[in-house]
């Protein structure tokens, strides 16, 4: 095992990250099921499933590690003593808590059967599964709330802060009223589980998913504020699986400077099917508030790299997604088990007893072992069939092989919604079937047991088994298949596995199958049964040692340290900070002469599929229109658009200059007439850049190119977003080996766009044209510069790599030309963003938002029309609340 890093190790590794050394694991259950005595101690049992989810708080929680590790998650339902006393023992007699493991030592002795095959692990005859609690509501008082936080947060095992989940009003000093507890997981269940796993609903008015949804969001919300509560800077935070999508970006928008990551438990779908999902949207930006988004295997991550391009428009490659101008990184890191733990229990000796016992009753016979939920993805129908197929294929290992398969009932609430009734009956049908064709009166070759196993009888079968069959359609991560490798250390009984599990990546020396191919099964089947030991034995010494070293504890280590190799990537003490817009204000106002240089697409409007559509609102044309006309100020748009375009929609200010092309063109203000800059250059690079172009708008649908005077564009914004960028990157590849190397041109990846354009043409070369033109300290008035002087306010604001030309000029002139103080390059776009400018806005939002700012934006009663932000900037500079904004209070 590999030597543990201490917490000084990994900060001095990493010394402008300030980690605290604190860890926040956000799930959706703590590891415990709860019972409510009013006045009394909590009754707490663990709860069932996600055993390596929980094993890893436990690691993490340990002196194993060098972390402070804090647990926050839902109580879940709360059942209550007094609703259901004699359904719920104090111990559930299967799961057995530290204090109460002799408990469940008698629950085999009352066990009753018709024969001596058909019942080879006992049940408790006297055992209920629980009743969900009522639905009119659960009171707790206050003080039992505490005594429960108090009990969780100074647990040895895992510290635990409790999401309490009700509705706002039912929360209050004297307790809290747990109404329909369910209703927090329906959204996740009925939409996500079921879309994840390749299932669809049938189709609704949608006012049931609309309430779902609302409940879904406020959870995400909830467990948001609690997280904020407890958090502190330098805290790495893992959230985990599809009930808390939304809340990396809930996160993100209360501190972006958090260190968030998430994992995916379960399986992600194709954009095909995500994109039913009315809130698909939603759910990708949500999750991509994450540094680090973390899956089973590489095709979960492939499909949700191919949803954010598809269906958000955003550039991705293997290795992550280009969201909101910053980079969310992607990996794959499967998820193991605590070996060691499964070992030491599966060789205890109360597990000897039950696995001599299986032996022995079904000595001379092999064992198939099979061990699922009742739910509509684990393949029990399918096994069932496929082992039909068998007996029909080879009949002479008729009454020689008994596949024992057990059922659990299924936790996920779409399914018991009447599918758990139709999945029961379709396998009890299929069990009857075989067992009347292909039984006797001493042997039925299924033995079908639909029940829980407490945790010696389920280890005992796992040991007895020949072989582990596990035939899942469509599933996150397979314990069983990982308890059943480690349980057969000596037995060598190979594990045949669906492809479609999410362990199967993992486990490449399992034997295989799709479990839609009955025959394909049934012909695995026989190959295991006929294995030579010695291959036996060599496939599951690999699988041992797989399991053994990539285990959750090895999982857990490699994610937590892949989080802060991330943020180290992109480090927060290099981000750009947010534009203080009361000091640009301040300088804006103290100066008698003012530069103000704007891009258009993506900085005055927002980017749009067409780009014909991207037109200035009323509220840009009005703000532009009053700050042209302030004497002291020379507003110029520097756009990538044609000079039509910048005539059709901004021309009639004829205060405003503009620059067209990227700097091909430029109109001052008060003229009608274009100066071309590249009037003396050789065009003729343009035939041959459109016969590329042409090839590659004749193989993408969608894609168009627009012909300016001086520079080519071919756009891919509605094509398809996958094609569209391999194409441009080949378009880009063949671009630059062969007309640039003939040309003295540029070729520029845009925004869904390949544009070309002369290399001494670009928007740096206008912005040091406007800067020589307007500071001219001690010069005479002129046409072009009737207020001649120092620029004492120079503004700058654009988003993509083509407005960075403009800030390299302009941080060019600074202190020889400029005043530091007095220059202000502003990108649009997240503050991770890798940018030459000093300041950076969020969007075109906020950008209008500082333009209207600046001038002093009205509407017809002269009441000023700025936003929150922009009203606290005023408010500092003025240092008062503007009259207009409290007169009608």
């Amino acid at each position: 095992m590999a030597r543990r890093e201490s917490l000084s190790e990994i900060r001095a590794a990493n010394p402008d990250l300030g980690l605290s050394g604190n860890v926040i694991s956000v799930a959706f259950n703590i590891p415990y099921s709860f019972t409510h005595h009013r006045g009394q101690d909590w009754d707490l049992r663990p709860r069932r499933g996600q055993s390596a989810l929980f094993d890893s708080f436990a690691y993490l929680s340990s002196d194993s590690t060098p972390w402070n590790h804090t647990l926050v998650a839902w109580t879940g339902e709360i059942e209550s003593a007094h609703d259901s006393a004699s359904d719920f023992p104090a111990q559930a007699p299967e799961q057995p808590t530290k204090n109460s493991s002799q408990s469940t030592g008698s629950s085999t002795g009352s066990a009753s059967s018709r024969n001596a095959l058909s019942a080879p692990i006992p049940v408790d005859a006297n055992s209920r599964l629980p009743t969900p609690p009522p639905v009119d509501g659960l009171w707790l008082p206050k003080e039992d709330q505490q005594k429960l936080e108090h009990a969780l947060s100074h647990s040895k095992t895992i510290r635990t802060v409790p999401v309490w989940l009700s509705d706002e009003a039912d929360d209050t000093d004297e307790g809290i009223m747990l109404k329909d507890q369910s209703r927090w997981r329906r959204y996740a269940h009925h939409d996500l589980y079921t879309l994840f796993h390749y299932k669809q609903n049938e189709p609704t008015d949608g006012r049931k998913e609309r309430i779902q949804w609302a409940d879904y969001y406020r959870m995400n919300q909830k467990f948001a504020n609690k997280i904020i509560e407890i958090y502190k800077p330098g805290d790495i935070v893992v959230v985990h699986d599809f009930y808390l999508l939304l809340l990396p970006s809930m996160l993100r928008q209360r501190n972006h400077n958090m260190y968030i990551s998430f994992f995916f438990h379960s399986p992600f779908p194709s954009s095909e099917f995500l994109r039913c999902l009315p809130r698909r949207k939603e759910i990708l930006e949500g999750v991509l508030g994450a540094n680090l988004i973390g899956f089973q295997s590489y095709s979960y991550s492939r499909h949700f790299l191919s949803c954010c391009t598809r269906i958000l428009g955003f550039p991705s490659d293997t290795l992550g997604i280009d969201a909101y101008g910053s980079r969310v990184q992607v990996g794959v890191f499967p998820i193991g088990i605590d070996a060691t733990k499964v070992e030491k229990h599966a060789w205890a000796k109360s597990v000897d007893e039950k696995y001599y016992a299986l032996k022995k009753m079904y000595a001379g016979k092999k064992i198939i072992v099979g061990r699922d939920r009742l739910d509509s993805v684990r393949g029990v129908a399918q096994k069932l069939q496929a082992f039909e197929r068998f007996l029909e294929l080879y009949p002479e290992w008729r009454e020689k092989v008994v596949l024992i398969q057990v059922t659990s009932p299924t936790s996920v609430e779409a399914d018991r919604d009447g599918d758990e009734t139709k999945i029961a009956t379709r396998v009890n049908e299929l069990v009857m079937k075989i067992n009347g064709e292909y039984g006797s009166l001493g042997f039925s070759p299924v033995q079908h047991y639909p029940q829980y196993l407490n945790q010696d009888e389920y280890f005992a079968l796992l040991r007895a088994g020949d072989i582990g069959l596990i035939t899942s359609v469509r599933d996150g991560m397979n314990t069983t298949s990982l308890e059943y490798i480690v349980c057969q250390k000596d037995g060598s009984g190979p594990l045949i596995l669906s492809e479609f599990s999410g362990t199967a990546g993992s486990l490449g020396d399992a034997i295989h199958i799709n479990p839609w191919d009955l025959s394909g099964v049934a012909e695995k089947i026989n190959c295991a049964l006929t294995m030579p030991d010695a291959e036996r034995k060599e496939m599951q010494q690999h699988l041992y040692k797989h399991v053994t070293t990539h285990n959750v504890q090895t999982w857990i280590t490699k994610f937590i340290r892949k989080v802060y190799g991330v943020l180290g990537e992109s480090n927060p003490a290099n981000a750009t900070p947010l534009l203080d817009r009361a000091d640009m204000l301040s300088n804006y106002r103290s100066a008698e002469k003012r530069l103000l240089m704007f891009d258009y697409d993506g900085t005055l409007t927002p980017i749009v599929r067409e780009p014909s559509a991207a037109i200035p609102s009323e509220r840009v044309i009005q703000s532009l229109r009053r700050l042209a006309k302030d004497p002291k100020n020379s507003v110029w748009i520097i756009s990538g658009r044609d000079q039509d375009f910048l005539k059709q929609h901004l021309g009639h200010i004829s205060e405003l200059g503009f620059s067209a092309e990227h700097g091909s063109f430029m109109r001052d203000p008060g003229s009608e007439e274009w100066i071309n800059l590249a009037e003396k250059f050789d065009m003729g690079w343009q035939a041959e850049v459109m016969e590329v172009f042409q090839k590659y708008t004749d193989k993408v649908s969608g894609s168009f190119i627009e012909r300016k005077r001086c520079a080519l564009t071919w756009h891919y914004r509605l094509a398809d977003p996958e094609q569209g960028i391999h194409m441009a990157r080949e378009c880009h590849k063949e671009l630059e080996s062969s007309v640039a190397n003939k040309w003295d041109i540029e070729v520029m990846p845009g925004k869904a766009n390949v544009e070309v354009r002369p290399t001494f043409i670009n928007k740096g070369e206008i912005a040091k044209r406007l800067i020589a033109r307007y500071h001219n300290p001690g010069g005479e008035p002129t046409e072009l510069d009737p207020n001649p002087g120092r620029v004492e306010f120079a503004l700058c604001m654009g988003d993509d790599f083509t407005d960075e030309d403009m800030f390299r000029s302009l941080n060019g002139a600074t202190g020889e030309v400029l005043h530091a103080d007095h220059v202000f390059t502003v990108t649009v776009g997240a503050s991770t963003k890798v940018t030459l400018a000093k300041w950076h806005l969020l969007e075109p939002e906020d950008v209008i938002e500082c333009v209207a700012l600046l001038a002093g934006d009205q509407d017809a009663s002269g009441r000023k029309l700025i936003g929150e932000v922009s009203l606290a900037a005023l408010s500092t500079v003025e240092g008062r609340i503007p009259v207009s904004e409290t007169s009608n209070l």
